[in-house]
């Protein structure tokens, strides 16, 4: 029934984050009370939708994905990203436990800093598909998000830093100070990222990679921000050829990277370090 609990808690957050993304413009603060308090209304009809048309998941199903007046589609990106959030509040709390254990205050502090993490990600992500642009505000945020995670490591756990990686961490060095293992990892970040643009004068990568690496390097640590943009150019590479293959796109066209960056820190959460283990076995 927790769990259970959870998961609706997640689908509701989700449904405001979705709205939060997609309502911002790219001119006003994400943050900004007035596109966010509005009242939803079909895209279609423009009619306000009544409470009962609101509920998470569940009005997207009983109304078979269509408006309740006109009948227009609603769109599949609506319950997706719902079942997104509500898998994050889940299985973030699941993976916690078999890292860290089931100590309550740890396990409840990890638990918040990386769904409010992974939910950053999420509304990033969800904005750079639709504008090709992420928000210097979730910057902002998840650099301060970071500087509060980092003082909730080390308060609890000590100044030594705690890779996902585990032991593997060790092989890459800088694991004995928290914080100059994470300020390594966003200048490594921020170096990357930089130095992609200088090459490819600007076409190969945008100003919002370079400025989101520094924040994730931050909060993620060395070497778990190397892995995470490996990961993401091996997901984006596939997800591109994909798209080429089908026609969707040429060689000469552009995917937003964010959302690869999401799934490359995701990758490195849940699968990382089952993933070096196996490398490493080879």
């Amino acid at each position: 029934m927790f769990w259970i609990i959870l998961f609706v808690f997640g689908l509701a957050i989700g449904s405001f984050l979705n709205v939060v993304a997609g309502r911002y413009d790219g001119e006003r603060s994400l943050f900004a009370a007035a596109p966010i308090s509005g009242r939803s209304h079909c895209p279609h009809c423009k009619q306000t939708l009544r409470w009962f048309e609101l509920v998470p998941l569940v009005s997207f199903m009983m109304q078979g994905g269509k408006c309740r007046r006109c009948k227009a589609p609603i769109g599949f990106q609506y319950p997706i990203a719902e079942i997104i959030s509500g898998l994050i509040f889940v299985f973030v709390p699941l993976r916690i436990m078999t890292i860290a254990g089931t100590d309550g205050f740890l396990l409840m502090g990890l638990s918040l800093f990386w769904i409010l993490f992974f939910e950053a990600l999420f509304v990033m992500s969800l904005i750079d598909i639709r504008l090709g642009i992420i928000p210097d505000e979730l910057n902002g945020f998840l650099c301060v998000l970071a500087l509060f995670f980092g003082i909730f490591i080390a308060g609890y756990l000590g100044l030594a830093n705690h890779s996902l990686f585990g032991a593997f961490a060790g092989m890459f060095g800088l694991q004995s100070n928290y914080w100059l293992n994470h300020l390594f990892a966003a200048i490594f970040g921020g170096a990357f990222f930089g130095l992609l643009i200088l090459i490819t004068r600007g076409r190969g990568m945008g100003m919002g990679d370079f400025k989101l690496a520094i924040p994730l390097g931050f909060f993620l640590g060395w070497p778990d921000i190397m892995f995470a943009i490996a990961f993401a150019f091996v997901i984006g590479a596939v997800v591109g050829l994909m798209t080429i293959a089908v026609g969707k796109r040429t060689m000469k066209g552009s995917l937003p990277f964010g959302p690869f960056f999401a799934l490359g820190v995701m990758t490195v959460f849940f699968f990382g370090y089952q993933i070096l283990q196996w490398y490493l076995r080879l």
